[in-house]
């Protein structure tokens, strides 16, 4: 194992290289353990700050990940998160088959919390304005696959327990509508990229300088007013969001001025 002092590539890059081309050629299976820093250190005749430092990469990247006090170890293929907002109602309302068999959600925490700015102007309320929140987890196995948190307006659903933590029957959204009488008819999805919060980071099990994803969902009734704002958080690496739809048929040139109901891409 060498590294090439005469190239202008850092020495941890270089590594990194090493160790990913043994991942992409087998060399490397799903599951085995990398060699340990002080070792890879020794072989490359390099600080171990510098191995370090390629194994950091390598995690940001989502091709290994490391469990404190048993290794780094190559990380298998990136989870599938059907959880955007066509998948969440199912094909059917309440059609939900694949959840209870690939899922396992717990709430841990329900009640009246002050809401954060982006919920508060998804709902059109001020900052801080007292709202039902609840809080959940979501394992894939034994794995934390998403941290989420639904909020609600107080007085649509008074009465209905879902301020507390009593998990409803079914999809969260039915209960909703059974308690408001309304109906969910349209949703958005707004994610972003971002570092975890330290609560997000101990709850998903990463270290807290992963990448993560974060979804805003917003949902609204036949009025267009809003039903429930929800956020999903995922660890970026080791996520890939899956959107499947029908490709629209008609004619060869659309009439430019009409929307064509796709993603917008806001620099902020």
């Amino acid at each position: 194992m060498t590294i090439n002092p005469g190239t202008a590539e850092a020495p941890s890059r270089q590594i990194a290289e090493h160790l990913r081309a043994a991942i992409r050629s087998g060399s490397l299976q799903p599951g085995d353990r990398l060699p340990s820093i002080p070792s890879l250190s020794a072989s490359y005749g390099v600080a171990r700050q510098t191995v370090q430092r390629a194994f950091d990469q390598l995690r940001v990247e989502g091709l290994v990940l490391t469990k404190p006090g048993s290794g780094t170890f190559v990380r298998g293929s990136r989870r599938q998160m059907h959880r955007l907002s066509r998948s969440r109602y199912g094909r059917a309302r309440g059609y939900h088959r694949d959840m209870p068999v690939r899922y396992r959600q717990r709430v841990i925490s329900a009640g009246t919390e002050a809401c954060p700015d982006d919920v508060a102007r998804a709902f059109g309320v001020e900052v801080g304005t007292p709202l039902v929140l609840r809080r959940h987890v979501l394992y894939l196995g034994d794995q934390p696959a998403e941290v989420g948190a639904s909020w609600l307006r107080p007085a649509d659903v008074a009465g209905s327990g879902l301020d507390t933590l009593d998990a409803p029957r079914g999809p969260l959204y039915l209960a909703v509508e059974e308690a408001t009488g309304r109906r969910y008819t349209k949703a958005s999805d707004h994610i972003t990229a971002r570092q975890p919060s330290r609560t997000e980071a101990e709850l998903l099990q990463i270290r807290p300088d992963t990448p993560v994803l974060a979804l805003l969902h917003v949902a609204r009734d036949e009025r267009g007013e809003v039903l429930e704002v929800s956020q999903a958080t995922w660890p970026g690496p080791g996520t890939m969001l899956v959107d499947e739809y029908p490709v629209p048929q008609g004619p060869e040139r659309p009439d430019p001025r009409e929307d064509d109901g796709g993603f917008d891409i806001v620099l902020a």
